[in-house]
């Protein structure tokens, strides 16, 4: 077996045909078919069923194709840490970050990091569920993952700073008038809230209930940027982290009375090489203090 043949595998489950993955990998459709039936044969399983949809993993496929994801992942990261020079980083870098959390910082530093390093390619996503960051970590698929601070946070994870959270009311709205805007005031609000397992949606709540307001939804949406354009639109209003509300919205978005200040963490993979490192420092010198997360991002 070869990690050539682990990655082929991956593609085909990620786009469902051999076709498909082998425009993906930018090979002739032929040798994704060779290596897979290769592979098959020496495992002396069968590793996808044929269904009307394209080609699905086998319960015993599915079972393969996480320990081959963690075997490429672990083999992109030796070949960035082998190739790494004092002077140069190349290789890739795969960051999670936790939905809504470090939107001014998190881009700051990667500007820099790739200004320094300019070969090395980074590539981000978010995540709204903690379980699922978790998960990631564990598994060794991610380098770095920016999360909020939980009962069940890594206890290896280096506290960067905190979040502001602030909440986003509609044009017109009376409480546009305050400076900051008193929890208890927005008593008989709807809200505009997230995915049940997103952290997002679990910071609202406990803020809901520590102040004995009840959380009655107008809408559950996905994305920060969703939940702000709804909110604005008076839809109902939304709680989101100061850094997250996009550029030309930011008049509509009051800090809260109690604060809600939320920690902000970084999980970095054991063994972590250069390009780990370079970016977890990078980040510390971000700007992180409440105070500055309540200024206009673009």
């Amino acid at each position: 077996m070869s990690l050539r043949q682990y990655e082929y595998a991956l593609a085909v489950a990620e786009e469902g045909s051999v076709t498909a993955a082998a425009e993906l990998l930018r090979v002739a459709q032929p040798s994704v078919s060779q290596q897979i039936r290769g592979l098959e044969r020496e495992l002396g399983v069968q590793l996808f069923d044929r269904t009307p949809t394209g080609l699905v993993p086998t319960v015993v496929g599915r079972a393969f194709l996480r320990e081959a994801e963690i075997a490429v992942s672990a083999a992109r990261r030796a070949r960035a840490t082998a190739r790494a020079g004092a002077d140069e980083l190349v290789g890739e870098l795969v960051v999670a970050v936790q939905m809504g959390f470090a939107a001014r910082q998190l881009p700051g530093a990667l500007s820099a990091l790739r200004r320094r390093f300019p070969r090395l390619e980074v590539t981000v996503f978010e995540e709204p569920s903690h379980a699922e960051l978790e998960r990631l970590c564990r598994r060794g698929l991610l380098n770095l993952a920016l999360m909020a601070a939980c009962e069940r946070s890594p206890a290896d994870a280096h506290h960067l700073g905190d979040e502001e959270f602030v909440v986003v009311l509609g044009a017109g709205h009376r409480l546009l008038a305050a400076d900051r805007v008193d929890l208890r005031e927005l008593a008989g609000e709807s809200w505009v809230r997230f995915d049940r397992d997103s952290a997002l949606d679990a910071v609202l709540l406990n803020v809901l209930r520590e102040n004995d307001l009840t959380p009655r939804t107008a809408a559950r949406v996905s994305q920060t940027a969703t939940a702000v354009r709804w909110a604005t639109h008076g839809l109902g209003v939304t709680l989101v982290p100061a850094s997250a509300v996009p550029h030309g919205h930011e008049h509509l978005a009051r800090p809260v009375s109690p604060a809600v200040p939320q920690p902000v963490l970084a999980v970095v993979r054991h063994g972590a090489g250069p390009a780990e490192t370079a970016l977890l420092e990078l980040l510390r010198q971000e700007t992180w203090s409440a105070s500055a997360s309540l200024s206009p991002i673009s």
